[in-house]
């Protein structure tokens, strides 16, 4: 199908379209036309002065359910949930089951995305089934297209094998991806450790095991001068530990989920069980340093964080209940209206599409004549309610739901195919 966009704001850096409003013609899944007025008759006209446009976003750290897990998330739905939050592409975490571990699984994923709008990028497994015990088979799933390595919800806590790891992939620049917590501190605990916790008498998650967490992992990477990502850090003193290791040379980045940038704990108040995700909500003044550090590149892009559960983990006592919440379908909207006043849409751009194709080490789309088209468009001033019978997850473990939000993904295009929200 042909597809006429006319006049969306376009948000291409370095580009002499950015920030301009053009008419954009697409043919066949290819821009062939940028002017600041074109006609065609035999495209689809979709009037879009009111819209931005990107190249397509990418969430890194998707935690899909198949194989082996489809009753919480399986590929379909899990795409379908990317393109309605404005994705054209995730970097799954391999806690499926089997894990992704070897170069069958990886060419699992792989061979499902290669038809459909979206990329799924697979991260193979540091370890095997992610029990952290044996490295896994990290050459050959780099060989057949794993862009990073890591044990996904599960932190890496065997110092030698993180070692050995980090200097594996350095034979192929690969990127070891690990989520900071010193395990033995942080077992009981329920939510972050603080004034909240003890009001509400639950076990807390204190602020160290993280931190420490990153200065073992830090002190490793300085070791094997190697690559290394923390997935979704959360509180202040470890934005600072990482901007001082960016500031002596280490080849590290760092994460934010976005429920972390956006939320405290105050709103476990209620026991809400689907607001007790891992890394925990913690304090204003953790948050406010969250939005510093992203906001000065010390944090490098924001994650959904989607990860979803069945009913029965949620729909219990709150020491009982897992944790994690989707978050595919409403991230755009949490960081557009949490963040709007702070940043500007072109930064939402930036965390949300190129600072992860960076890192991954993928090539990044253009917005240009005779490219592919692999874009994002929507629209910052929506406001639309979050349904439960309109979410395309499987799982509906959102605290979300019912909530009004402003900001709101209109199309999605890539590989030919586009999908429409209007």
């Amino acid at each position: 199908m042909n597809i006429l966009l006319q006049q969306p704001t376009i948000i291409a850096p370095n580009t002499v379209y950015h920030l301009k409003q053009y008419d954009i013609l697409i043919q066949n899944g290819i821009i062939t036309a940028i002017d600041s007025s074109l006609h065609n008759t035999d495209a689809k006209i979709v009037k879009a002065h009111n819209y931005y446009l990107s190249i397509g976003w990418l969430d890194v750290g998707t935690q899909v359910g198949e194989p082996g897990l489809e009753h919480r998330e399986d590929l379909e739905s899990v795409s379908k949930a990317a393109m309605a939050g404005g994705f054209t592409a995730i970097a799954s975490f391999p806690n499926t089951r089997p894990a992704i571990h070897s170069r069958t699984e990886v060419n699992y994923l792989k061979h499902f995305s290669a038809d459909r709008l979206i990329d799924i990028f697979p991260i193979g497994a540091v370890s095997k089934n992610c029990k952290g015990e044996e490295m896994a088979e990290l050459y050959d799933m780099h060989d057949a297209g794993a862009v990073a390595f890591s044990d996904g919800k599960h932190s890496v806590q065997h110092i030698l094998l993180l070692t050995k790891a980090l200097q594996y992939v350095k034979a192929f620049d690969g990127l070891i991806i690990n989520y900071p917590n010193q395990s033995n501190l942080a077992s009981d605990g329920q939510m972050h450790e603080g004034a909240i916790s003890t009001q509400l008498g639950l076990p807390g998650i204190p602020s160290i095991a993280e931190e420490m967490a990153i200065q073992r992992d830090l002190t490793l990477l300085e070791y094997t001068n190697a690559k290394l990502h923390f997935h979704n850090i959360s509180t202040a003193t470890s934005v600072e530990i990482i901007r001082a290791a960016k500031a002596k040379g280490l080849n590290v980045s760092a994460s934010v989920a976005i429920m972390n940038l956006v939320l405290t704990d105050e709103t476990l108040l209620d026991f809400d069980t689907n607001y007790k995700v891992l890394p925990p909500l913690r304090e204003l003044s953790d948050v406010e340093a969250l939005k510093n550090g992203l906001k000065e590149g010390v944090i490098d892009f924001i994650t959904t964080h989607h990860t979803p559960l069945e009913v029965e983990a949620k729909a219990v006592e709150f020491p009982y209940a897992s944790f994690g919440a989707i978050g595919l379908e409403t991230a755009y909207a949490l960081s557009n209206m949490h963040l709007g006043t702070e940043i500007s849409q072109e930064q939402l751009v930036q965390w949300w599409a190129y600072h992860p194709r960076k890192r991954l080490g993928l090539a990044i789309p253009e917005i240009s004549v005779g490219s592919l088209a692999n874009l994002t468009l929507f629209d910052s001033n929506a406001t639309w309610v979050y349904e439960e019978d309109s979410i395309q997850s499987k799982s509906k473990n959102s605290p979300f739901i019912g909530q009004t939000f402003r900001g709101k993904v209109v199309a999605v295009f890539n590989k030919g195919k586009w999908m429409s929200f209007l």
